[in-house]
């Protein structure tokens, strides 16, 4: 089968006794970055030395193949750097591969950046999404921050700490500069900080300059409150194919909670104007 191992995302300690043990008893091991596994075995203590073989993000794609004749007799344990494979990192590929062909994919879990910042940012976590890395053009970013507008749930991105200012300022232009956030870096390690306030206040933060690996965690846009003028229109369309005044406010009332009487007034009021 295809394991998918969690690793730590910052401190060794948070590496979990199912992940030791499987690495110790690993026989292939396809690892982003073989030389930082290998640290990995040796600051957990392993002394196995299993099989290991390169995937990332440029080279997986072609690893598949392989990997999955490996799976159909053996145990592939998959890592990253950091965190759970597929999040934004390399794993994905493989095991979509892997349940078309049939092979068996299974995760060992462990950290991940993406729940710890939402954790300690101080949003709501109840619902959210996560978005990624930031793009690098502006162009992009304008376009993503547009689709995002009326996002009401939480929202999580990576962005590289050289480019946090610049992220945090665009965001400032759609969402606008009161709207909720928190960046958090290096998070488990020795210097972890979340900064928590207002996409102005984090953007005139981080204009000093940020570093290490950052999550930028921004509030949803609050609920948007119906109004009888958003559905008046629908209102006269039912009146215009036949149906009564009274029947047709009440039809559009039920489907989008708007008042009966207010849409009914209004509408009798558009009439009146034309």
């Amino acid at each position: 089968m295809i394991i998918l191992a969690g690793t730590p995302i910052g401190n060794a300690g948070d590496a979990s006794p199912r992940l030791v043990e499987l690495l110790e008893n690993a026989e292939i091991v396809a690892a982003e970055d073989t030389r930082n596994t290998l640290h990995l075995f040796d600051v957990l203590g392993i002394e196995n030395r299993p099989r290991m073989i390169s995937m990332h993000e440029y080279n997986e794609r072609e690893r598949i193949d392989e990997l999955l004749d490996l799976a159909r007799d053996h145990d592939v344990v998959v890592v990253t750097d950091a965190g759970m494979p597929t999040i934004s990192d390399p794993g994905f590929q493989l095991g979509a591969a892997a349940r078309e062909a049939g092979v068996t994919v299974t995760s060992v879990p462990g950290p991940t950046a993406v729940l710890t910042a939402l954790a300690v940012s101080g949003l709501p976590t109840d619902r959210f999404s996560f978005e990624g890395f930031v793009p690098r053009r502006p162009g992009e970013r304008t376009r993503l921050w547009r689709a995002l507008a009326d996002e009401q749930r939480t929202m999580i991105f990576y962005e590289s700490p050289h480019r946090v200012a610049e992220a945090l300022a665009s965001m400032i232009e759609v969402f606008g500069a009161d709207r909720a956030a928190s960046v958090s870096r290096e998070l488990t390690k020795r210097f972890e900080h979340t900064e928590r306030g207002s996409l102005g206040h984090l953007a005139e933060w981080a204009a000093e300059g940020v570093r290490g690996e950052v999550v930028i965690v921004i509030a949803g846009a609050p609920a948007r409150i119906e109004s009888p003028d958003d559905h008046v229109d629908a209102v006269l369309a039912l009146v215009a194919a036949g149906r009564r005044l009274k029947e047709a406010s009440a039809e559009v009332a039920e489907r989008t909670g708007v008042s009966r009487k207010a849409l009914y007034d209004l509408a009798l009021q558009r009439r009146a104007e034309r």
